[in-house]
C-alpha cells in the first residue's frame, strides 16, 4: 500500500491532486462514523498493540469521547477507512477538568504557556491510528501512526506521507472550524521530531513523561500552522479544508464542539 504514498518529484500541484484522487477526510458527525473510528481504535489501540484492553463490542471508547470531534481518513480505491483522530474539548459543563495530557504530565507542565489561552479555545489530538496494513514498513508495526526517516527528507526514496500528514492536517482544518487556537499533543520524541522538519511547529510546555514510552508535551497555534505552513503542505491542505468544510458546516457554528 505505500506506493499510494510516493511522490518523488513531483510538482507541488501534483501532490494535491494526488491526495485528493486517493484519499478523504471525513469528519465523525453521525453515529455510524464515530462507531467506525471506535472500532478503528480497537483494531489497532487494542489489537493491534495492546495500549489498551480489548472489549467485546469491538469498540474502544473513554469518558472524553463525549466531549470530542472524531475524524476519519478514507482511502478512495478501496473505500476503507484506514485511519483516524480526534480532537478533545474541554469538558463544557466543567471547562476547569483537565485533558488527558494534563493528567498525565501533572505537574511536570509549563501551566504559564498550557493556560494563556481560553479553555473554550484549546483542545488536545489524540488517538491518531493508522490500521496494521498500510504501517507495514519495517519498524512500523509497533507504532499506531508512524512517519518515517525518509518522509519529504530527501532520502534515497523520499515519500509524501499523505495518511498521517492528511490526518494532521484534517485536525488543523476543524480546529479553524471550531475557532480552536491551540492544539496540545503528547508524542514519542522522534514523531515530535519529525512533525516539526516537515512543517508542524511544536513547543514543548513540559517536561518528557513516561506514558507507554517516553512522551513530550507540546502545543500548536492554529493560526500559526495556516499561515506558515510550507508549500509542499499547502496543496494537500487546500484539498482536505475543502472536503471538511463542505462536510461540516454544522462544526462551524458559533465555534462549537459537534459531540
Amino acid at each position: 500500500m505505500e506506493n499510494d504514498a510516493r511522490s518523488e518529484s513531483q510538482p507541488l500541484s501534483a501532490i494535491g491532486e494526488g491526495f485528493r484522487r486517493r484519499f478523504e477526510l471525513v469528519p465523525a458527525l453521525t453515529d455510524a462514523l464515530k462507531d467506525e473510528t471506535y472500532r478503528l481504535r480497537h483494531s489497532v489501540y487494542s489489537e493491534d498493540l495492546g495500549f489498551e484492553p480489548q472489549r467485546p463490542d469491538g469498540r474502544e471508547i473513554d469518558k472524553y469521547d463525549a466531549h470530542a470531534t472524531g475524524l476519519l481518513i478514507r482511502h478512495l480505491p478501496s473505500r476503507e477507512f484506514i485511519g483516524c483522530a480526534r480532537l478533545i474539548h474541554p469538558n463544557p459543563d466543567a471547562l476547569s477538568d483537565p485533558l488527558p495530557f494534563e493528567r498525565t504530565c501533572g505537574s511536570g507542565l509549563d501551566r504559564e504557556v498550557v493556560d494563556a489561552s481560553p479553555r473554550s479555545q484549546i483542545a488536545e489530538v489524540s488517538r491518531l491510528a493508522v490500521i496494521s496494513k498500510f504501517r507495514r514498513r519495517k519498524g512500523e508495526a509497533s507504532v499506531p501512526a508512524p512517519l518515517g526517516e525518509n518522509d519529504l527528507a530527501g532520502g534515497p526514496t523520499p515519500r509524501f506521507p499523505y495518511i498521517l500528514l492528511g490526518l494532521y492536517l484534517g485536525i488543523i482544518a476543524v480546529s479553524e472550524l471550531q475557532g480552536i487556537k491551540k492544539l496540545f499533543v503528547l508524542t514519542e520524541p522522534r514523531l515530535a521530531l519529525h512533525l516539526t522538519k516537515v512543517g508542524f511547529e511544536l513547543v514543548q510546555v513540559g517536561a518528557p513523561v513516561e506514558h507507554r514510552g517516553t512522551r513530550i508535551p507540546s502545543m500548536m497555534t492554529v493560526s500559526q500552522l495556516v499561515t506558515e505552513m510550507k508549500p509542499y503542505l499547502r496543496p494537500v491542505y487546500e484539498v482536505i479544508r475543502r472536503q471538511v468544510f463542505d462536510q461540516s458546516g454544522v462544526l462551524a457554528k458559533e465555534g462549537a464542539p459537534v459531540c
